[in-house]
């Protein structure tokens, strides 16, 4: 016994020598302390992170000597030899440059900045910390190249290197790996149901094609957004920001948001955290009445369509009303002669009339995290849930309202591969479209035969009285108003009620959607075994689409449609030349059940020169694609002044439209009032819409939606000139078969392609009015090219941070060669942007300011084009640190002087706002 005891003794003896603890503190050159600065020992997956005050503690089961590790984001990494025990370790970090910062995203595996193959923009926790805007997403569009359109308050689209819409589906949006995208509205969420800042790590965008590693869709560029690993980041933090949003129309309102993140090492094997935040405030009013058929004219034209303003969509020739009322008896013979030759539109109601402009977004997520042999080894269960209530333009004007999405994602995962597979499901919640809204309150109260009817009548009454047309228009307008709903009363209310809660858009305005997404991403890198040769990964994913949207969005009116897609990759990474020359090379093969398969190779050469080795000059071409969206396959929605209709070969016979609204001539022609199209007749008997506008009508020559493809040429600098961080880019890229909308003009009867023999029927509809605008989707033959280039420079001064960039961006397109066909650049041609900041300009207080300068330049899109002016915006705000409380106090504002501006044609002009924050033990 005393022979085991004494065995025992010594065990416990040699475990308790066997651990070490080093205690103490992480300063920078100042002495101030770097809070989130990462502590480890070398060789292993052992580390800890510094507190608020810059302070760790790190037990290792290793007997010294050893080597620990202390890096973090914005300095340069040191390494210090530990001998024994010790408690009150200093640890100095000399500040480095952003050209030192370790990225993922350009080669799928940790690789400096300064030797990324392709561009690539950082925004991480001390750019987080230190951003003027009002929140981190907000901040990224001080980035060079960066594009961020504000659809409202809420939810802002980004976008690189031109052709951006909201929906934006060129460009992809990533959150610990999952696709933020709405698998039904194709818009990427942004951050309305995203990452709360509290536990953002990092954030990496990746400007042009990606899809050689990252698969359809990564067409423009991609975003990156990482979160905070429990293990890593631990405690509880929180922050809260009010204040108010100011604009012209909207006047000064309120917005509140608050957030906490919980986090916990439980041991060495198991972690978790949870965050939540809420927001709510007051969206920015579109109150742009212009009319959208004839910008010379106002509400006074019998025609006016106002573009915030709905209902007034509803438009019918007035002589052609006057031809049925005299075919039924109502008119007598020769009065339609007596009313002109023009459309009239009925009276809509201002958007503000039809939308609260309520801002909300509520987000929660939590983690698992499970290393089961405390190694690098780890599982991880993420679920987020969000809500949220904004607006979306896309081709109208929507009321985001309660809308819902979940996403749950399973990882397993160690330093050389990751599976991750996950899900997305969404639900619209109580959204509606606000075009229909205002049409369908209007219907509620009085059908359109009979307003026009009404208003035919009182013309022609008017004009035998004696009175001139103008006047007539007038009295006849008034006469058919009487007794309208009018906003405010309870009436409307009602009426509003009704139609919002209702799913048919003969009726109603409301959209139904439940649409899923499945997704699984697997990748192996093979480095630590093929290093002599190369640097080797292997990689696939799989995704399928259930579309449900019960035939409010897609025609699925029977039931959910189902389609799938598949790729597989593989990246090959050599250094040669004393590791100067870095060679990438890597291709994959993607294949959607609907279409053929795609190949997407890419190509990068690397080259550092220079005695210190301060200079990396970069080319590269790479290849990119995008299949067609849910929309441009299965959307089946008429949105007022087109039918849209995806051109899945499966799509075309399920859009069955009835119309009956056929002329006198035309029943004369066809025996019918009414008249079935499908959404075949789009692709393959219909005239192009300028050729009809021109008065020389031809087939449209749609054709059925193909993926596109683009090849990106690239040539790139980054290097550190004395005090100076360069980096500058060129590119210059090629699009096939570029995808887009074409509107085309479908008759009633007849064929387009019988009129070369000489049946003119079709023509005829034409004379007759009895035609249908739809939307087709497709891709255009002509030759679309665009080009641009960044410069970046970036010093300090005394402490203080400079800097400055530019961005040229230009489309080569010509419009001649096919008329009809829309681009959607969206883009100003010359963009500059400046900052200027101290994050210490005096004990523990900072200060940051950014400038944008945006050229003016022209809005397409389904709802509305128009040009955009050029704007200057000045964003600052200044910080106060509270060590002992672990506490940053920060006050600013953005668009400072109030000089309203808008990003897109119809969206609200964005005002200011102006706010205080206080954040609590954010590491």
């Amino acid at each position: 016994m005393k022979k085991i005891t004494l065995v025992i003794m010594l065990m416990v003896g040699v475990i308790a020598t066997a651990q070490t603890t080093i205690k103490g503190k992480v300063v920078d050159e100042s002495n101030q302390p770097i809070p989130g600065a990462n502590i480890a020992l070398e060789g292993a997956r052992v580390g800890t992170v510094t507190d608020f005050d810059g302070l760790f503690s790190l037990t290792v089961e290793n007997s010294p000597p050893f080597t620990i590790v202390v890096s973090t984001v914005g300095f340069e990494s040191s390494s210090i030899d530990i001998s024994s025990s010790v408690d009150d370790l200093v640890i100095t970090l000399k500040e480095g440059t952003e050209l030192d910062e370790v990225i993922v995203s350009a080669s799928r595996t940790p690789e400096r900045i300064f030797e990324s193959p392709v561009s690539v923009e950082r925004f991480g926790i001390k750019e987080i910390k230190n951003t003027t805007s009002v929140d981190f997403y907000d901040g990224l569009e001080n980035l060079k190249g960066v594009d961020i359109n504000t659809n409202s308050l809420t939810f802002k689209s980004i976008n690189t290197r031109g052709f951006a819409d909201f929906a934006n589906t060129r460009f992809v949006q990533l959150v610990d790996g999952m696709d933020n995208t709405s698998p039904a509205l194709n818009f990427v969420l942004g951050n309305l149901l995203g990452m709360t800042e509290l536990d953002v790590n990092s954030v990496e965008l990746l400007p042009g094609a990606s899809s050689a590693l990252y698969g359809a869709n990564a067409f423009n560029g991609i975003l990156f957004m990482t979160s905070k690993n429990p293990f890593d980041h631990q405690g509880i933090s929180a922050y809260f920001k009010g204040g108010i949003t100011s604009q012209d129309a909207a006047g000064d309102n309120e917005f509140y948001d608050y957030g906490i993140r919980l986090a916990h090492k439980f041991s060495d094997k198991f972690a978790a955290k949870a965050n939540f935040s809420y927001l709510r405030g007051t969206d920015w009013f579109a109150t742009n009445t212009v009319n959208v058929l004839d910008t010379a004219t106002d509400r006074s034209d019998p025609n006016y369509d106002g573009l915030n303003v709905y209902g007034d969509e509803v438009s019918v020739n007035i002589r052609g009303v006057g031809e049925l009322l005299v075919g039924r008896g109502i008119l007598p013979p020769g009065a339609e002669n007596l009313l002109p030759d023009e459309n009239v539109s009925r009276t809509g109601y201002d958007e503000q009339d039809l939308n609260a402009y309520n801002a909300e977004s509520i987000k929660f997520d939590a983690a698992l995290h499970y290393r089961p042999f405390a190694n690098d080894f780890e599982i991880i269960y993420n679920g987020k849930v969000g809500r949220g209530t904004t607006i979306y333009q896309g081709a109208n004007r929507y009321s985001i309202r309660n809308f819902f999405l979940q996403q749950h994602k399973i990882e397993f995962k160690n330093n050389n591969f990751f599976v991750r597979g996950y899900l997305t499901d969404e639900s619209a919640g109580d959204s509606y479209d606000t075009r229909f809204t205002g049409i369908n309150i209007n219907r509620s109260w009085k059908d359109d035969p009979t307003w026009f009817g009404e208003y035919a009548g009182a013309f022609v009454q008017a004009t035998l009285a004696g009175v001139l047309p103008e006047q007539a228009h007038a009295l006849a307008r008034q006469t058919a108003d009487t007794g309208r709903i009018l906003p405010g009363t309870p009436e409307f209310q009602q009426a509003f009620e009704a139609v919002t809660n209702d799913a048919d858009l003969a009726t109603g305005s409301k959209f139904q959607d439940a649409t899923q997404l499945r997704h699984v991403d697997v990748n192996y890198n093979f480095s630590h075994i093929t290093s002599d040769f190369a640097d080797i990964q292997v990689g696939g994913s799989f995704r399928e689409y259930k579309l449900n949207s019960s035939g409010t969005i897609f025609t699925d009116f029977d039931g959910p449609i189902r389609y799938s897609e598949f790729g597989i990759y593989t990246q090959a990474q050599k250094k040669l030349a004393d590791e100067r020359l870095k060679i990438t090379a890597s291709v994959r093969y993607d294949k959607s059940q609907l279409f053929d398969g795609n190949f997407s190779p890419r190509l990068s050469v690397g080259y550092t020169v220079g005695e210190d080795r301060n200079h990396n000059i970069r080319a590269s071409v790479q290849t990119g694609f995008r299949n067609p969206t849910t929309q441009d396959l299965y959307i089946g929605l008429n949105v007022g002044r087109a039918v849209l209709v995806g051109s899945a070969e499966d799509n075309l016979d399920r859009d069955v439209r009835v119309f009956d609204d056929v002329s006198g001539a035309g029943v004369g022609i066809i025996g019918s009032d009414t008249v079935t199209i499908t959404g075949r007749s789009a692709y393959e008997n219909s005239f192009s819409a300028s050729s009809v506008e021109n008065g020389a009508p031809v087939a449209s020559g749609a054709n059925l939606v193909e993926p596109e493809k683009i090849t990106a040429f690239e040539v790139g600098y980054r290097g550190k000139v004395k005090k100076f961080i360069i980096d500058i880019s060129g590119y210059y890229n090629q699009y096939k078969d570029f995808i887009s909308t074409q509107n085309v003009i479908v008759p009633y009867y007849g064929q387009v392609s019988d009129i070369a023999s000489g049946d003119l029927t079709a023509l005829a509809a034409l004379d007759n009015r009895d035609f249908e605008v739809y939307q087709a989707y497709t891709n255009s033959d002509v030759d679309i090219k665009s080009l641009g280039a960044t410069v970046g420079v970036t010093t300090k001064i005394h402490g203080f941070d400079v800097g400055v960039n530019y961005t040229f961006t230009e489309q080569d397109f010509d419009r001649d060669e096919d008329p009809d066909f829309r681009t959607n650049f969206n883009t100003p041609k010359h963009k500059v942007k400046g900052t200027l900041g101290h994050t210490n300009v005096f004990k523990n207080f900072g200060f940051n300011t950014s400038y944008r300068w945006s050229d003016s330049y022209f809005w397409e899109a389904a709802f509305g084009d128009g040009n955009i002016p050029s704007f200057s915006v000045i964003d600052a705000q200044i910080n106060y640190k509270i060590p002992k409380l672990k506490t940053t106090l920060k006050a600013g504002a953005t668009n400072i002087g109030g000089d309203e501006y808008f990003t897109a044609f119809g969206t609200g002009f964005i005002g200011s706002q102006y706010y205080i924050g206080l954040t609590i033990n954010n590491l």
